[in-house]
């Protein structure tokens, strides 16, 4: 029988994905040594001596920040995410953010906290002092939302339900999100068009070179006049030198997010919360479920589920004999393939081979058990980054 999977679990993951991995096939835990797999949800993996043993990683979030994935691409391991899975909670915290601002609520709350319980006059306090909280309501207001993945998506369509107008950006948009996108959405064609729009913005794309400083001093100059940004993507998305400087000239009326720092903390028109997007139990559960059963799925039989460095691949097994490759993107690596099995004997079955920029992965069925020196002579192949062979398990 073939000894168990281990997997290194870096943080507390819910016990609903841990029950994902059986006992008689997984053993799990906080000091495996040599592990097949690791479980990550906020442990900074950058300065983590990982070992050669590592087959994959799986995060339980949407963000890959903490993993350092360039360096996990040339070793061939695919890192796995849970996008989507904590959506709803994202969506939730962006519309209590909007409302927190409309109706000054952080302000009102510190003016009631201060108050003086035992004061004979605290009802005319109360009254008194009401009047400089007074806000706005959402309805019929405009929310731009940028990035229209799945929180964006979900954001617009309750934003709309609370009777808000919501004009959306996003240049790389997928089929399946346009899909989900409420039909009342208005497309804005760049950012710029879209905070001219804009009473409220929101930010929903990750960290990435290209999305870095996305709303900064020159962004700052087409937002209209007294609007709010709402940031509960990535903290590096947003220039904050830039967006204080937009809340003391009045140009922004309140920066709310979920990134508290030096730098913002304490000024009068920023409400910012302590990455509360994805802490609810019900996300925590569904992050630590998905990627669990990504991981599995790749570590019994090769397929590639959700991963951010590897093209998805999916193939139900033909036979119980399989080899996953992944090799760099190269022209002839199918033929060189190929022909290690043809020398050996083999026969190939079914295959499957997807790529993803610089990355292909292939998953080949064969009719018969493959020898090790066929694995070692695939792993000479140039370009070759990791080869696993996969029976089925007993």
């Amino acid at each position: 029988m073939a000894r168990p999977f281990r997997v290194l679990v870096l943080n507390q993951i819910s016990a609903s994905g841990l029950k994902r991995l059986p006992a008689e096939i997984y053993e799990t835990g906080k000091d495996i040594a040599e592990p097949d797999a690791v479980l990550v949800r906020s442990a900074d993996m950058h300065g983590m001596d990982i070992p050669s043993s590592v087959m994959a990683i799986g995060r339980a979030g949407a963000g890959t920040n903490n993993i350092p994935v360039a360096a996990m691409s040339e070793r061939g391991v695919p890192v796995f995410n849970a996008p989507g899975a904590n959506a709803n909670a994202v969506k939730e915290l962006v519309i209590a953010g909007m409302l927190l601002a409309a109706r000054n609520l952080p302000a009102a709350l510190r003016f009631v906290d201060a108050l003086d319980p035992q004061a004979p006059d605290m009802d005319k306090q109360v009254e008194d002092g009401k009047k400089s909280f007074a806000g706005f309501e959402l309805a019929g207001h405009t929310l731009g939302v940028i990035g229209l993945g799945k929180i964006g998506c979900l954001v617009a369509d309750a934003a709309i339900r609370m009777g808000m107008h919501v004009v959306g950006y996003d240049p790389e948009i997928t089929v399946d999100a346009a899909w989900s996108l409420p039909a009342q959405v208005k497309r804005a064609n760049s950012v710029p068009e879209l905070l001219r729009a804009s009473h409220f913005v929101s930010l929903h794309v990750p960290l990435v070179p290209a999305t870095r400083h996305l709303i900064d001093a020159a962004a700052f100059e087409h937002a209209r006049h007294g609007a709010v940004l709402l940031n509960f993507s990535r903290e590096g998305v947003v220039d904050e030198a830039a967006t204080l400087a937009a809340l003391d000239s009045g140009r922004l009326r309140q920066y709310v997010c979920d990134f508290p720092g030096p730098a913002i903390n304490g000024h009068r028109h920023v409400i910012a919360l302590p990455h509360l997007g994805a802490s609810t139990r019900e996300a925590e559960e569904n992050c630590a479920v998905m990627v669990a059963d990504q991981l599995r799925d790749y570590l019994e039989s090769g397929n590639v589920r959700n991963s951010v460095n590897f093209p998805d691949a999916v193939s139900p097994r033909e036979s119980g004999y399989r080899i996953a490759i992944a090799n760099a993107n190269v022209p002839n690596m199918l033929g060189q393939i190929s022909t290690a099995m043809a020398a050996a004997g083999l026969n190939i079955h079914n295959m499957l081979n997807k790529s993803r920029g610089e990355m292909a992965y292939t998953l080949v069925d064969v009719d018969s058990a493959v020898p090790d020196e066929v694995v070692r002579s695939i792993k000479r192949i140039d370009g070759v980054l990791s080869v696993r062979y996969l029976p089925a398990r007993d």
